[in-house]
This record gives C-alpha cells, sequence and structure tokens, in this order.
C-alpha cells in the first residue's frame, strides 16, 4: 500500500501543505492559504521596518491548508498519511506563556504586535544586533557570534527579543519563554506546546540563537546579562538541546487529527526553516549551492564536517551541524531583499495609476478598477520584455541591492539600496535591469566569500517564485556568477523538503539523502552563462563593488 506524507510550508504571505506519495515523490494534493490579516498589511509599519504575523493567521491556514489539499487528493489518502514535516520562515519568534501559548492569542494581547510573531524580514531591532556585536567582541568571554559568521543580525533571534523586552513592558511582565514559529507547529500538532520541553530546532538554533555544542548550548548568562539586564533568566526558560530534521517530535494530537482528518498514528518531525527543507527538496548535495529565490534569497551549502574542520567562514548566516542533512555541517548566507525589489519598483511605478487615474471623473470605476488590475498584472511582464532587449554596457544605470540592508556577506542592516548614473534617457526598463543587475552582484559577493573562505562550488541549484517565473532574472544571475544554474523542478521544493524530512521521521525512509532519491523531482531547465556577457558583468561588478563601498561608507551607520 502506497504512503504519503505531508510538507507543511510557512512561507511569508501564505501556508502551502503538499501531499507526496513517499516512493515516487509524485504530488497527489496541494493548497495555498493566504493570511488574510497579513493581506491586510495589519501589525506592519514598513516605514519603521515592522513585520509581524498574528498567530491565528497561521493556525487558521494549518486546518484549511492541509484539509483542502486532502481534498484535492485521491480517495482514501487521509489513512495512509504517515509522517508531517512543517518549515517557516525564520528566524520568527514570539512571546508565550508558561504553557506555550503566543501572548497574542491571550486576552489584552490579540492587537499587540510585539505579542505576535516578529517576521524574518523585521529590522526593528537593528541597535540590539549592534550591541550584541559590539559586546562580543570587547567583554573578554567567548565570542558567540563565531559560529553565525561573526556579525550577528537584526533578523535574529537574540535582537529580536530583546527590541520588544525594552519596548513593551506589558509582553515583558507576561513572556514566560519565547519560541520559534517552526517549533511552536509542530509542539502544537503533538499536543504539548511546554516550552520547557519542546524540541527545539537545531537549525534554527543554531544559525539565529547563537546555539553550540562547543557552548554547552546557548549563550552564558553572564554575556546576556551584560547585554541587558532584562534578559536575566530569560536563558533558563529557553532550551539546550536541538534536534535536527530527522527526529520525531511525537504523534498527531487527538484534536489536531480530528481537525485535520488525520489518524493519530502520523509521526511529526522536528520543525527547520524553509530554505533548509527547500535545499532538501531541490536535492543538494555537498558543495553545490542551493539558492532559494524568492523575495529574498538564501543560499544553503552542504559539506563534511571532517572537510570543514575548524575552518569559520566569516560574514555568513552561520555553519552548523546537521542544520540541513544530518551529519553534514550546513552553512546559510542570502540577501535580504530579491524579488522584494522588482516587486518595490513596481510598486513605485504605480503610484499615478492608483493615485491619479483612479480618481479620474468621467472615468467609470470599472474601467479604472480594469486598468489598475491590468497595469499591475503586466508591470513586471513588461518590465522584463523590454529590459532583455538593453545592452548593459550601453546603459549607464548602476544599482545597489541594499533596499532592506544587507544580510551577507557581513551582515548590516543600516545599509541603504541606491540607484545611480540616471540621465534624462534613463527609462523604466533601463533602472528594472540595473536593479536585477543587483540583486546578481549581490548574488556574486556570497559566492566570491565562500570561495575566498575555502569553501568551494561545484554547481549551482535554484528554486523558488523568481527561479521558476523569470528568465531574465536567471540568465543575469548565471552570467555574472559565471556559472550554470540548475532549477528544480518542484513547483513546490520547499514543501517537498518538508515531505522528505516526514518519510524519514516515520520511518519509511532510513536517511535524508535515501529521501531525496526516493522522492527528489529533478531539475527542469538549466542556464549556461554567455561568454560576452560574463566579460561585460566582470567589468561592472567591480563598479558594484566600488558604489558599495562608498554607499557603505555613508549610510552604514545609523544617524
Amino acid at each position: 500500500m502506497a504512503t504519503y506524507t505531508i510538507g507543511i510550508d510557512y512561507g511569508t504571505d501564505s501556508v502551502r501543505a503538499l501531499i507526496v506519495d513517499t516512493q515516487t515523490g509524485e504530488e497527489i494534493g496541494t493548497h495555498v492559504f493566504h493570511y488574510p490579516r497579513w493581506q491586510k498589511g495589519l501589525y506592519c509599519d514598513p516605514g519603521k521596518n515592522q513585520f509581524r504575523q498574528h498567530p491565528l493567521d497561521y493556525l487558521e491556514g494549518l486546518e484549511i491548508a492541509v484539509k483542502e489539499a486532502l481534498k484535492k487528493a485521491p480517495p482514501g489518502t487521509a489513512g495512509q498519511v504517515v509522517g508531517i514535516s512543517v518549515d517557516t520562515t525564520g528566524s520568527t519568534p514570539v512571546a508565550v506563556d508558561s504553557e506555550g501559548v503566543p501572548l497574542a492569542l491571550k486576552p489584552g494581547f490579540e492587537e499587540n504586535p510585539n505579542a505576535m510573531f516578529i517576521l524574518w524580514k523585521d529590522h526593528t531591532a537593528v541597535r540590539e544586533a549592534d550591541e550584541i556585536n559590539r559586546l562580543a567582541r570587547t567583554w573578554g568571554g567567548e565570542d558567540f557570534t563565531k559560529f553565525e559568521g561573526g556579525i550577528y543580525s537584526s533578523e535574529w533571534f537574540w535582537a529580536k527579543i530583546l527590541h520588544v523586552l525594552r519596548e513593551d513592558n506589558e509582553v515583558r511582565k507576561h513572556a514566560f519563554s519565547w519560541v520559534e514559529h517552526c517549533d511552536w507547529i509542530p509542539a502544537l500538532l503533538v499536543g504539548d506546546t511546554d516550552p520547557l520541553k519542546m524540541k527545539r530546532s537545531r537549525c534554527a538554533a543554531g544559525h539565529k540563537a547563537m546555539w553550540h555544542e562547543n557552548f554547552d548550548g546557548l549563550p552564558d548568562e553572564a554575556f546576556l546579562v551584560k547585554l541587558d539586564l532584562l534578559l536575566k533568566g530569560v536563558k533558563e526558560r529557553l532550551f539546550n538541546e536541538t534536534y535536527t530534521c530527522d527526529i520525531k517530535v511525537g504523534n498527531l494530537s487527538s484534536e489536531w487529527a480530528h481537525k485535520l482528518g488525520l489518524p493519530e498514528t502520523v509521526a511529526i518531525g522536528a520543525g527547520a526553516f524553509d530554505a533548509h527543507l527547500g535545499a532538501l527538496g531541490a536535492q543538494i548535495e555537498p558543495y553545490y549551492l542551493s539558492k532559494v529565490m524568492g523575495t529574498s534569497t538564501c543560499d544553503m551549502i552542504i559539506a563534511p564536517e571532517d572537510e570543514i574542520g575548524d575552518n569559520l567562514v566569516s560574514g555568513i548566516c552561520g555553519q552548523v551541524d546537521g542544520s540541513i542533512v544530518p551529519g553534514m555541517v550546513g552553512l546559510e548566507a542570502g540577501q535580504s531583499a530579491f524579488g522584494d525589489i522588482y516587486a518595490w519598483f513596481a510598486r513605485v511605478l504605480m503610484w499615478p495609476v492608483e493615485n491619479i487615474i483612479s480618481k479620474l471623473e468621467g472615468v467609470d470605476s470599472k474601467i479604472r478598477d480594469l486598468i489598475a488590475s491590468e497595469t499591475a498584472d503586466r508591470m513586471i511582464i513588461e518590465l522584463s520584455e523590454q529590459a532583455a532587449k538593453i545592452d548593459p554596457a550601453e546603459s549607464s544605470v548602476l544599482a545597489l541591492d541594499w533596499m532592506n540592508g544587507r544580510r551577507t556577506p557581513d551582515a548590516n542592516q543600516n545599509l541603504k539600496g541606491a540607484i545611480t548614473g540616471l540621465t534624462l534617457g534613463s527609462d523604466a526598463p533601463r533602472i528594472f535591469r540595473a536593479l536585477v543587475e543587483s540583486t546578481a552582484y549581490g548574488a556574486k559577493l556570497i559566492v566570491d566569500r565562500f570561495i575566498e573562505e575555502g569553501v568551494r562550488i561545484d554547481g549551482i541549484i535554484a528554486l523558488g517564485g523568481v527561479a521558476k517565473k523569470s528568465p531574465l532574472v536567471m540568465q543575469i544571475v548565471s552570467d555574472v556568477l559565471n556559472k550554470p544554474i540548475k532549477v528544480a523542478r518542484s513547483e513546490q521544493a520547499v514543501a517537498l523538503g518538508s515531505a522528505m524530512a516526514a518519510s524519514v521521521v516515520a520511518g519509511v525512509h532510513k536517511s535524508i539523502p535515501e529521501a531525496q532519491i526516493a522522492m527528489g523531482g529533478g531539475f527542469e531547465t538549466e542556464y549556461h552563462p554567455d561568454p560576452e556577457m560574463v566579460e561585460k558583468y566582470a567589468f561592472l561588478y567591480e563598479k558594484y563593488k566600488r558604489l558599495g563601498a562608498f554607499i557603505e561608507s555613508e549610510t552604514g551607520e545609523e544617524n
């Protein structure tokens, strides 16, 4: 009898459930649920880089996505589901009470953004990250950032919780502990969210919370208290042990079995971050750079521990044993904005449509709405078509991709983006192409850092929305990197990776590599660098680096 696993993928905008045959990798049912509160822009303030998500979006999405995916699968599928694994964005922590209930689900906190999940892209904790970095270098003890690339980011666990503790007295008084999104959902499914018993993700803890076996867990209490007295006692209410994605958390609780229409025998796996499990779904192998290319990017490499040894790669988002594939060291890097930059430019161009055309008198409202929707739908498509005709060597426009700060190499969320070389002849397609090129240059900085630090790259695998939908972007990235890029066939490689992990947790496959072989979908497209374009971009890349050095000197510190 066939067996199935469900991968649950919590992204920035939505949650997806994917049902996969554990022997063939066939994807037999899927459903996407878009977070309703997030879609309305609730609890977010882009002006101050605040991005929060309500746990009700996650709870509603979990139930609806799984039930609807089961409806689309063949009859009887539910009874043959043997495992579920979950991936989420990260670092996305939340304050919880002593029972592991997020404060936003408790009376008095329902509308308080500080009581909600702090999304990965929230940069309200820049000051706190700067303080962590200064203290790590000067306090006289262990540098707890050394396995995080040597630079701590405002996108990560400790900076975020310290910022909320400082900002909100009520949350501070009622927060017993703090839990990552990828840890809370599996605990919820098994029916035990006690934060002191919860199995915490090795992936989340190692890459974002300065957890490491060499430290016997999290940073010393002395370090945390020296950072801020508000952190006194927090560590003892967190965790010491961490778990890789092949570890079983428990079985589906009767409550959630009833809600989802699944048997209580379903095994639930330890959670992990989306990009890490996406690398599994895209069939990552040692020394292949797996690029999840969406609103941002996350770049993953795995390597045998005995080959990495004591080599610490500086300026990345950490290197952690078992964070991607158990038994391998996982190294993470990425860009804070990628597709988000293209979407930002499209929004800028949509301003007159939304603010002038929408107010024109004498034009039927249905016509105005049609113009607005058609323009929005075709904006990126038309820009891409025209941008593809532009010779980069003949365009003076050069951009810097730090609109959301810089994640790697060398995290600095104080940094700002830039567009230079504008003339009266600079039009929208030229600016758009320069923005695309800037994201490719940012990708090359990451590749160069790995190679400079002694980590070879044998190939590149791409997955995610941009990789699947934009030949222009992918060709430019291939030309800039001067490397071929294979695009994973699965439309849902991240959820597929979670389903692979679930098959190991459920005992169907003995290891992650075995699950990858059985369930992997292979590759659909391969982009190859154009030698002529490679030469042009090598010259422009040097200009990009000089521009970056100038902008960093001017905007590197918060004014």
